[in-house]
């Protein structure tokens, strides 16, 4: 499954995984893949320093990349966490508080911090981590939101890091090759996270034509090696595949009872919700994305000020595990993931079912493999 991108970063498969478990992205860079490790949830340099540390001891010397988020329009700037935490309207507090009184969900423990803080969609946190890790040989640095700045963009270049990052749509894809991106991620409506609303069969071959020669990356929904086939048969160099590892046994989801909600999740159990962090964000539907959504609720705050509102809440809900309220960012592919497996027996899967694809094609085309 080589392309001549995965071939510049000297990887056996052109499997691009993003995820936030160091144990995942390394598991599949020694696949063969390449692991991008998410960086949102770090708070402080020294936390991914320790991560980075791990990853370089089992990567067994083999590339791997990381994913930060800088979001293109700021929603605020110049000031500090608790300035913003201050501009959030006291309505939208007493709708978390009654949200969770509810459902009964207990609070944290007396000294207990919450574990879920999405500063990490501040730039400046963004920043302090890229100072962190440009001191590790990564090769690729993903951006979930848009084009980096552009002395981000020269400053990986001149450590001989390549620059990727998502499009919901041709028109960004074009933004992203005029900010001097390498590779972009073609990321349609059906993935997890932040996404668009255009859907991957028809974004992926838009975005390989408006960017041409500049690789591109199919993402979105995939998660059988025959998806890949046909991503790489769209135009696309590689798939960006993250939902998928969420239920391997190296992911460190901490919940039992998430793990049974995805494993028994189909594909239509998704939303794209602004509940999470201020953007429309595909999860798992529950009481907590519905409430939110309901018209008569205050209705979700942009980015930052979302994520800070919720955190504490987001980490009660996880703590204590209340079901109707327990929900992850995923994408419809969920409805595959039916049962645990490790990130080996994936990526064995994910080969196998792209040399069928291939196989098939080649006996409508006329041409044996035999």
């Amino acid at each position: 499954m080589e392309t001549e991108l995965s071939r510049t970063l000297g990887i056996e498969h052109a499997i691009f995984g993003f995820t936030p478990f160091p144990a995942v992205a390394a598991a599949l860079t020694r696949a063969g893949g390449f692991g991008v490790l998410g960086a949102v949830r770090y708070t402080a340099p020294d936390d991914l320093a320790r991560d980075l540390d791990w990853m370089q001891e089992h990567t067994d010397g083999l590339p791997y990349g990381l994913d930060v988020v800088m979001p293109a329009k700021k929603a605020v700037e110049g000031v500090t966490e608790a300035e913003i935490e201050a501009m959030i309207p006291e309505e939208h507090r007493a709708f978390v508080r009654a949200t969770l009184a509810k459902h009964g969900v207990p609070e944290l423990a007396e000294g207990e911090a919450s574990g879920w803080r999405i500063t990490g969609w501040m730039e400046q946190v963004a920043r302090s981590q890229l100072d962190v890790a440009f001191d590790y040989p990564i090769r690729l640095l993903a951006n979930a939101l848009g084009s980096p700045p552009p002395d981000v963009v020269a400053r990986a270049h001149e450590h001989g890091v390549l620059v990727a990052a998502l499009a919901g749509s041709a028109r960004h894809a074009r933004h992203h090759a005029d900010a001097g991106i390498d590779v972009v991620v073609a990321q349609g409506y059906e993935a997890g996270g932040h996404t668009g609303e255009i859907a991957s069969m028809v974004l992926t071959p838009e975005v390989v034509d408006a960017v041409s020669p500049l690789p591109v990356l199919a993402a979105g929904g995939i998660g059988s090696g025959e998806q890949i086939a046909a991503g790489l048969a769209l135009g696309a160099q590689g798939v960006w595949l993250g939902s998928i590892w969420l239920t391997t046994t190296e992911a460190e989801l901490h919940s039992r009872a998430l793990t049974a909600k995805l494993l028994a999740a189909g594909s239509g159990d998704t939303v794209r919700s602004r509940a999470l962090t201020g953007k429309p964000a595909r999860q798992l539907r529950t009481e907590w994305t519905d409430a939110w959504d309901d018209p008569a609720g205050p209705g979700p705050l942009p980015m930052p000020l979302q994520g800070l509102l919720v955190a504490e809440a987001v980490s009660r809900i996880q703590r204590y595990e209340v079901e109707p309220l327990l929900g992850t960012p995923v994408g419809q592919i969920v409805g595959r993931m039916n049962s645990e497996r490790s990130v080996q027996q994936v990526v064995d899967e994910l080969t196998r079912g792209f040399e069928k694809a291939v196989d098939r094609i080649n006996r409508i085309a006329g041409r044996s493999t035999q």
